[in-house]
């Protein structure tokens, strides 16, 4: 049989007309968990210092943004470099 559903695979939960796939890894999940579980505990113990993390952690995320983007163009470089290098090799048919 072939699966012909228009959303990408992933794991299937609910049961019935309530079933929708889970798109989202679970180690994500426990991580944004525990960073909300620190952030309480800071909010408890030193509130002005866990509104200032809820302020600046968007404006180091967006001061990061290029350095990731830098990087994913550099590992793109270096894949395709990579494949040049290898290219006379995978035309002789070497599989190693």
């Amino acid at each position: 049989m072939i699966d012909a559903r228009p959303w990408p695979a992933g794991r299937l939960v609910g049961s019935g007309a309530t079933q929708f796939v889970a798109l989202v890894d679970r180690r994500a999940v426990l991580k944004i968990l525990v960073v909300f579980t620190v952030w309480c505990i800071l909010l408890v113990l030193c509130w002005p210092l866990a509104l200032v993390a809820v302020v600046l952690a968007p404006l180091l995320w967006l001061v990061a943004l290029p350095f990731r983007i830098v990087g994913i163009c550099f590992a793109a470089l270096f894949a395709f470099v990579k494949a040049l290098l290898f290219l006379p090799a995978r035309v002789i048919g070497y599989r190693g």
